[in-house]
């Protein structure tokens, strides 16, 4: 039965396995910089998860130099704060050599590092993407996952596209895994393509039928989303053994994404009486990591999504409201607090000062230098002379506003806005530019962002495409903070730019941008110039090797 836990797996302890700076980072726009991945890597070790998959050090120096910053400031006792939990730090290798050394580079200098090396095993794959005979595969596992065992004690093993495999060929890789010195093997359905109870016994047969297979092997499930049943697979595998669940946060990943860490953790802590499976998490910190992510990648969270969405504890219908006021377990089978959504108890205004904001930034988990928060006060004495009262949500989003933004090349000093139904939209905008000047142009649009816009882009000189433009309130009122989440990507064809892109990838890569004003053309503004810095900055690196983190020199 799909809902009967296998008896003979003692655990009740399920590790998660966070490959947001992975396989997350691999969502078409998402990509992050080293210090936006090593924020993340922060926040995931505060969110107490068991692993961080830091990145793919082979793709790239700077994914292999981030990976190495994550092993040695996150995954080391020495950096981290006395008494946090310190993460294993894993990295994906092919199953080459080049692949591991590189990987192994990345973690060696961790407390607990791990290599996760991972070669396909079904037939289609097999056949047009390795072009390999199932006995090479079977070989080139044996050997691969050996030698990275000759550098880390810790190896992880995942056949790709397991789901579409044949399980008696599977029984035989993962043999070959576990004799060559594996720890840890990953399940992955990968194109997901299986439903709930076909995962289940596939996860049930490779426990039952892999040679070798002891109490010190980890099964692990990694699933994605194409079908909608990430999470429904997810947990399917892990009632019937699986003692690792690989997720991201948000759900983020390739094409439709990967199982979701808030959704799979929150339905263990939820159903702990029927399931009795638990995980270390600590779920106070889930919304603001949620927080994080989308605004480091510039992907919004859907209003509907589960836990994270800005509707999952909202009530509008009024059977609902009426069940609320009575008792909240009515409608609500978890607590918002349960998960960090929690409403103000302290309330700032501009009479506040500075004791009173870093009070309640500390109890909403930001740990702030006093850089930031200078910045950030600056920041919030500027709103609280627009609005009366100051929310959680409002300093959610000055955070983000001055913590997550890239290195401002290009940073707006002023602009004035006419629009309506009388004269055509027009922006005059004012940009301090990289060396210190100030330019101004004058544009006119199908509307004021579109003007507001097109002069950006007259200053800046780097041909984009507006992929992507979403606009939501953060908080309720007139006088609501206006969020912007802007994904661009450069333009093809033009190459006499700061970009001058050498490479088709340079073009087809996304970037996305985050602005935040109680203005909305405003906030718009700002976000589409931390989408072209982050452009400019990427390429920039790409040329010179250069990372963000330190500076770029025009």
């Amino acid at each position: 039965m799909i809902l009967e836990k296998n008896e003979a797996i003692r655990s009740d302890m399920v590790k998660i396995f966070d490959t947001t700076l992975r396989d997350g980072e691999q969502s078409p726009g998402a990509s992050m910089t080293s210090a936006e991945k090593l924020e993340v890597a922060r926040a995931l070790a505060q969110l107490r998860v068991d692993i961080i998959e830091a990145g793919f050090p082979a793709a790239s120096p700077d994914d292999l130099e981030a990976v190495r910053r994550i092993a040695i400031e996150v995954g080391n006792p020495k950096h981290v704060e006395a008494g946090q939990k310190v993460p294993t730090i894993a990295a994906l290798a092919r199953a080459n050599k080049q692949d591991i050394d590189k990987a192994w580079e990345a973690v060696r200098e961790a407390q607990k590092p791990r290599i996760h090396t991972f070669l396909a095993t079904s037939p289609i794959h097999m056949k047009y993407k390795l072009r390999m005979e199932p006995e090479e595969v079977i070989a080139r596992v044996g050997e691969m996952v050996a030698y990275a065992r000759s550098l880390c004690p810790d190896v992880e093993f995942s056949p790709e596209d397991a789901g579409r495999s044949d399980p008696e060929f599977l029984y035989i890789v993962l043999g070959e895994a576990i004799k060559a010195g594996a720890t840890t093997l990953n399940i992955p359905d990968t194109v997901g393509y299986t439903i709930p109870s076909e995962f289940y016994r596939l996860i049930k047969g490779i426990i039952e039928n892999t040679p070798g297979m002891h109490e010190g092997i980890t099964i692990s499930v990694h699933c994605h989303d194409d079908l909608g049943l990430a999470t429904a697979n997810t947990l399917a595998g892990i009632l019937a053994g699986a003692r690792q669940a690989e997720v991201t946060i948000n759900g983020i990943g390739e094409r439709a994404g990967n199982a979701s860490l808030e959704e799979l953790v929150m339905l263990l802590k939820t159903r702990y009486p029927v399931l009795g499976l638990k995980t270390d998490i600590d779920t106070t910190q889930i919304a603001r990591v949620s927080k994080l992510v989308s605004t480091y990648t510039g992907i919004v969270v859907q209003p509907n999504k589960a836990i994270v969405g800005a509707n999952a504890f909202a009530h509008e219908a009024g059977i609902h409201q009426d069940g609320m006021l009575k008792h909240s377990l009515t409608y609500e089978i978890m607590r918002p607090e349960d998960v960090g959504v929690r409403q103000s108890r302290l309330v700032l205004g501009k009479h506040s000062g500075r004791h009173a904001l870093r009070k309640r930034l500390e109890e909403m988990g930001y740990a702030l230098s006093e850089a930031q928060l200078d910045a950030i006060f600056e920041d919030f004495k500027r709103l609280a002379d627009r609005k009366k009262v100051i929310t959680d949500a409002d300093l959610e989003a000055l955070v983000n506003e001055e913590r997550y933004q890239v290195r401002e090349l290009y940073a707006l000093s002023s602009m004035e806005v006419t629009c309506g139904t009388v004269g055509t939209p027009t922006a005059r905008v004012q940009l301090r530019t990289p060396d210190g000047s100030l330019q101004s142009f004058t544009a006119q649009g199908t509307g004021p962002v579109d003007a507001t816009y097109k002069a950006i882009d007259a200053i800046v000189n780097v041909p984009c495409e507006l992929v992507e433009y979403n606009v939501h309130a953060v908080t309720e009122g007139i006088d609501a903070i206006g969020e912007v989440t802007v994904r661009i990507r450069p333009r093809n064809g033009q190459k006499k730019t700061i970009l001058d892109a050498q490479t088709e990838e340079e073009y087809t890569r996304i970037y996305g941008g985050h602005g935040a004003d109680t203005d909305i053309v405003v906030a718009s503004a700002k976000a589409y110039l931390n989408a072209l810095n982050m452009m400019i900055v990427s390429s920039l690196e790409q040329k010179t090797g250069v990372s963000s983190d330190y500076g770029v020199i025009l």
